[in-house]
């Protein structure tokens, strides 16, 4: 059975509790909007990734109104930073649009100090064999071409947990769907 918050709001939830908490410099994949840059510390060096050639002015705006941060235009699976520069790693929504999952998140891994922390906030698939998942293989094409790159149809948590981080903890969690779905939703950390 569903929760009755919706998918936005458990969002904005993991945004206020989780990423406070992160300090040093903190690499944003995917930035979209920039809105995770609201909730960080004031003293935190943001970096926002990006692929998109058009940026959002949301994200620009965010950018201007935090000294020291810094736009990088990169796809996640070639991030243009040394190893281990960063001291957290922010995914929310965002490796369900990566063309190369495993390669980003061996990017993160990189880039990520010893001890670093990967924060994510990920849609995935549905359990095999379910209504919700026979939706989201059907949609995952569509969606693939008009929701810049998104398959819902992914399984997220594997990746993570096999991307040779030295912990990792997953919680999953469900949300309404549509047409009387569920969306499967993960929440957690990984330490380099």
């Amino acid at each position: 059975m569903p929760g009755d918050v919706s998918t936005m709001e458990l969002r904005r939830r993991w945004r206020a509790s989780v990423l406070p908490d992160l300090r040093g410099a903190v690499l944003d994949l995917g930035a979209g909007s920039g809105i995770a840059a609201d909730h960080l510390a004031a003293g935190v060096e943001w970096m926002a990734l990006e692929p998109r050639r058009r940026i959002e002015p949301a994200l620009h705006e965010r950018l201007d109104r935090r000294p020291g941060s810094r736009l990088l235009t990169a796809p996640a699976e070639s991030i243009p930073l040394e190893a281990a520069s960063v001291d957290a790693v922010i995914a929310s929504t965002v490796l369900c649009s990566v063309r190369r999952p495993a390669l980003a998140l061996s990017e993160a891994r990189r880039v990520l100090r010893p001890g670093g922390i990967l924060v994510f906030f990920e849609h995935v698939a549905a359990e095999r064999g379910t209504w919700t998942s026979a939706l989201q293989a059907a949609y995952a094409p569509i969606s693939r071409m008009i929701d810049h790159g998104c398959d819902p149809h992914r399984d997220t948590a594997v990746s993570i947990r096999s991307a040779g981080f030295a912990s990792v903890e997953v919680r999953r969690m469900e949300a309404p769907g549509v047409l009387g779905t569920v969306e499967p939703l993960i929440e957690g950390r990984a330490i380099a």
